[in-house]
């Protein structure tokens, strides 16, 4: 397991999400964040005041997944998030050595698995309009 952490501009994190969401990796954990790079910062204007602040505005995406799901996170975040100018974010990608679900304390992948839409469950005579998940 790998833990994919991607920080992108805050105008293209919808469609991050969407995209993400569109390839069926839905479980995310996202922190707005702020940090200073090769932009130099910002201008703002306060009460007709011009001050520089040196942190440009974030969101930061953390999505731990199956080794052989890593290289599409990443490439999915990387076609939605890339505008071509300084500032468009980065990619980590960490280890995992373990997870643990807090509610019945089960161990390993089949923890964070099912991570792909397709792959949850679905009750039993539910429309396709409106579908509920059983998550294990």
């Amino acid at each position: 397991m790998k833990k994919v952490v991607a920080v992108v501009r805050l105008e293209r994190f919808g469609e991050v999400r969407e995209s993400l969401e569109k390839e069926g990796f839905q479980g995310m954990t996202v922190t707005p964040t702020s940090g200073a790079g090769a932009e130099k910062g910002v201008t703002l204007c306060f009460r007709g005041r011009h001050f520089q602040e040196p942190f440009v505005p974030r969101v930061k995406l953390e999505i731990v997944a199956p080794d052989m799901d890593i290289p599409k996170i990443a490439e999915v975040i990387c076609d939605a998030a890339k505008t071509g100018r300084i500032g468009d974010g980065r990619i980590f990608v960490e280890p995992v050595e373990e997870v643990i679900r807090i509610r019945d304390g089960k161990r390993g992948e089949d923890v964070i698995a099912p991570g792909r839409l397709g792959e949850i469950p679905r009750k039993v005579g539910v429309e396709v309009e409106a579908l509920e998940y059983e998550i294990a």
